[in-house]
Parts: structure tokens; sequence; C-alpha cells
């Protein structure tokens, strides 16, 4: 076999110029044949797009046709030359075309159309689909940009431990690690068991990277967490997962405003960015998901978000002439119906909601003057309703210690943390960014398990 430069898909549709010697590998999504001809649609998972093949009676290989079937892999060599189609500029007119892997008559991707339930029990083959390839090419981009955010902007990525033994949030939904055989050990008078003798401790799968990401940001100043978050939350929701990928940015020296000010620029880079470099991948969002989509995500990044306390917008709920599921009640904490309401009805904008009571806020964010709201945000945007939550840190020693008391949590299990208010404390502030509620926001996509690769929710563990 002669040699020849080897092409993507989205290379060879980004050509300027036919090219005669080509070589492109990739997997048939369709397959026409008529008169001594035949065509296929080869896809290679680069691009959106798939470039249409042309095989003849010359076309060595052609006698194995019956052979190519959807889902088999292919490698093609031939000449990128003018299509006389209508619907697409460039084609491969096929020299030589060799099966690399073969596929059946079974491959459940023989048709288009399926349901998002249907692929959700072939999460290794989903993929494949132009839909879904779409959303994960979308993803990986993200993630790329993500880091390319906060690196021009002086941060340090801190890889956060995954086990660990405190719970951040407070609510108590971890995953337990008991490594080890269990065996009785004794307390006092009694026999316990014990299943965490490999840590010495009971160990857990972590919620969140900010109480790591506190101590790194009182040496370094800037630095971010961008890592797998684990909840043991018995929740079969479109919005909840097990399994999924947070975004946790903290800053020493920062208040409030500033943290509010970073999460504005950072989902406005994250719209751009899929604005701009998306491959096509946004048609199909537009085509099958939300036709508003590209709307939505252009004002999204052109409007200056609305800042509002907690009490104003309690005020205009309060008020709104609209019956909520959820009646809005004193001190609560806003359901997605009434955060959407804000954004999409009243304020026809996204916004950024600050200043909530304290009680139903975690231990760690800054008491404000008073003591009954803390220094807290949501960012709510149309479709989603809140999509990242953060706040200022509490610094002082002795408020962060009733704080914790308050909430009945064993002081000495978090002497560390606290040691960061006793050496050297200073204001300091971050957020959290769930990343797979932003991809469902960039791409219309309804239920959380679609744009995880392979979601992990209670009492389905595929793979």
């Amino acid at each position: 076999m002669k040699k020849t430069d080897s092409y993507s898909v989205l290379s060879l549709l980004s050509a300027k110029n036919s090219i005669k010697e080509i070589s492109c590998s990739g997997w048939i999504k369709t397959k026409r044949k008529s008169k001594g001809v035949a065509f296929l649609e080869l896809n290679d998972g680069s691009c959106l797009t798939s470039i249409q093949v042309v095989l003849n009676k010359e076309t060595k290989g052609y006698k194995e046709i019956s052979s190519l079937l959807t889902g088999a892999s292919v490698q093609i060599i031939g000449s990128l030359v003018s299509s006389l189609g209508a619907k697409q500029v460039w084609e491969i007119q096929a020299e030589e075309v060799l099966l690399i892997g073969v596929s059946s008559v079974d491959y459940p991707l023989q048709k288009k159309g399926h349901s998002d339930e249907f692929l959700r029990t072939i999460p290794h083959l989903r993929p494949r689909t132009n839909l879904y390839g779409a959303v994960f090419r979308v993803r990986a981009r993200l993630a790329s940009a993500v880091h390319r955010f906060f690196s021009q902007r002086q941060f340090f990525w801190l890889h956060s431990p995954i086990i660990t033994m405190n719970d951040c949030e407070g609510g108590g939904e971890l995953f337990s690690l008991g490594l080890g055989d269990e065996k009785l050990k004794k307390q006092g008078d009694e026999l316990i068991r014990d299943s965490s003798r490999f840590f010495g401790r009971q160990a857990y799968l972590t919620v969140s990277g900010q109480l790591e990401a506190e101590a790194f940001a009182s040496a370094l100043s800037k630095v971010y967490t961008f890592g797998p978050t684990f909840r043991a939350e018995n929740s079969n929701t479109t919005r909840h997962a097990c399994e999924f990928w947070m975004i946790e940015p903290e800053i020493a020296f920062c208040n409030l405003e500033g943290i509010m000010d970073l999460a504005e620029d950072f989902l406005k880079f994250l719209v751009n960015e899929t604005l701009e470099n998306q491959e096509g991948d946004l048609e199909i969002f537009k085509k099958f998901i939300d036709p508003s989509l590209e709307e939505v995500l252009q004002q999204t990044r052109n409007q200056k978000f609305q800042r509002i306390s907690y009490q104003e917008a309690f005020e205009i709920l309060s008020k709104a002439d609209k019956k909520f599921e959820y009646p809005i009640e004193d001190e609560m904490d806003f359901r997605t119906e009434h955060e959407r309401y804000l954004v999409e009805e009243h304020f026809k904008s996204p916004s950024i909601v600050y200043n909530y009571p304290a009680k139903i806020k975690p231990f760690y964010m800054k008491r404000n003057e008073g003591g009954k709201t803390v220094a807290a945000m949501d960012v709510l945007v149309p479709r989603v309703g809140e999509i990242m939550g953060g706040s200022q840190r509490e610094e002082n020693l002795d408020v962060l210690e009733k704080a914790m008391k308050e909430d009945k949590l064993n002081l000495e299990e978090y002497q560390w943390y606290l040691d960061l208010r006793r050496y050297g404390s200073v204001p300091h502030s971050g957020f959290g960014l769930g990343f797979e509620r932003v991809l469902m926001f960039l791409t219309g996509m309804k239920n959380i398990r679609d744009v995880l690769p392979f979601p992990r929710v209670p009492r389905n563990l595929k793979i």
C-alpha cells in the first residue's frame, strides 16, 4: 500500500483546494449503492458533519461492498475533489477501501431518531450519534477553556484530594469508604465494628475541594480545582448525579464583590467559547434541542448581569403576579421556579442574588454585620436557574468556631482549617460551578445524564 498523508474529516471539510492523495479513516454512518456506484457517509468524530466517499467498480476493495455495514470502521485512500452534489463542497473519490473493523446487522444505531432513554442504555455507543458526539466534543473544548481562563489570570490549578475526612457542605451525603476487612475493636466496655482500618479513621469521597483550595489560596493567592466530586444523594431528578465535576476557584484578598465579578466573567467566557469555537455542533442543539439556544447564549454573553440582594429578590417574588408551586416564605432557599422567574420574566437577563439568610447557608460563609445574613451569592441564568454558588469566606476565627459549633461539627477534625484563621488570615472568596450544570445550559440538554460520558445515578451503574 502506498503511503499517503492522513487527514481528519474536519481538516478535509475545511480544505481550500482539492488534494490528490489522501488517507482518511472513520466509521460508516450510512451506505447507498446503485448501478456500480456506492456512496459512504464517513465520520471520525472530529466534527459533526460527515464526508461523502464515492466508490465505483475501479475502487480496490469494491467487491467487498456488502461487508461495509453501518458502524464498520474503514480506511479510505483516494483524492479530495469537488462534489457534484448540493449537500457538500468536497467528497472523496476512493481509489481503495480497507475494512478495518466489521459491524453487523444488529448494530444498535442503524437508524436515526433513537430516544435519549434508549441511548442511555448503551452509553458506550451513544457518542457515535450526531447529537451525543456534539455534546462530548463541546465538553472537551469547554474543559480546555476552563484551564485557559484561569491560566490567563495567573491562577494555579490545585489537584485537591478525592478521598477526604471532611464534609464541606454539611449535608452528610457522602460516600463512605470501608477499606480493609471489618474487625471488632474494644471501645470502653463495648465491642464495635471497625471497617476503616486502612486510614485509621472513616474516609469518604469528596463532595467539594473548597476547603483544601482555601488552604492553598492562603499560600498561592489564586487557585482553582477542577475534578470529580461525589454526592450520595438518593435523587433521581434531571439535575442530580452521584458523580460529577466541579470547578472551584478560591482567591485570597478578595471580597464578595470581587468573586461576583470573576463569576460573571467566567460564565461569559465559557458562553463565548461555545459560540465562537463549536465547529458546527451548536446547529444540532438548535435543531433538535432548543431553537432559541443561540439567542439565549448571545444575551448571556452581551448583557450586564443584574445584581440584587436576597431581600430585594424576596420582595419581587412575594409581589409577583404568578402562582408558584412552592409559595414564597421568609428566609427560604429559592427554588428553581423562583430563580427562573427572576431571570426570564422579571429582569429578562442573567442575575446574581447576594446576601442570603445565614440559616440556609453553610458554616464557612462570611457573616455580615448583625449576623443574620452571609456574604453569599448565586448566579442565575435562563432555563436553568442557579448555575453557580459562592461566597466570601469567614476569616475571623471566633466567628467561624461559633458557626461550626452551631452546625454541630467536630472542631477537632477541622483544626487544620481553623489554623488558616490563626496564621495570617485574610479575606478570601470563592465559588463552585458544576461542570455538567453549565454544559446543560450551553447545549440545551435537559438531563444531566446526557452530558456525562458514563452517568452514575442511584440504582443505575453501567460500565
